[in-house]
């Protein structure tokens, strides 16, 4: 399938146990499928703090999510089901190492769109980061 031009809805929600926070994001972005999984890819903007970076999900069916951040700040999470990953995090103000566990995953992603959700529990050095969950909806 070629790369198509989609509108992208984005939620996201991060609690550390006690506050709950949510952004929500709507920007253009590529669909595509490769290798068998659909890849959805978007430029971040001065409202995520990451502008200049491109942001690309790889979804594996149910069951795997790789979030990938290039550019400005570069990071790539590994969000599958029945495993922890521990995986580089970057930020403008330096690298580090966090442990991924997923929580669920969820898609109907299609060659017209669809949504993808998921969910992950973040920690460094096995202490508690926050949970975070990401609904996407791709028109």
């Amino acid at each position: 399938m070629k790369a198509k031009d989609v509108n992208i809805t984005l939620i996201s929600c991060q609690s550390d146990g006690n506050d709950k926070q949510s952004t929500e994001l709507f920007t253009k972005g590529k669909l595509s499928f490769t290798n068998g999984n659909y890849v959805i890819s978007y430029e971040e903007s001065e409202a995520t703090g990451f502008e200049g970076s491109v942001t690309t999900l790889e979804v594996f069916a149910q069951d795997k999510v790789i979030m990938e951040r290039k550019g400005a700040a570069s990071s790539q999470l590994i969000i599958e089901k029945g495993k922890k990953h521990f995986c580089r995090y970057g930020t403008p103000y330096g690298d580090f190492t966090i442990g991924v566990n997923a929580q669920d995953i969820k898609s109907t992603l299609d060659e017209n769109g669809g949504k993808l959700k998921f969910s992950y529990v973040l920690d460094i050095n096995a202490s508690y980061i926050g949970d975070f969950e990401i609904d996407i909806d791709v028109k």
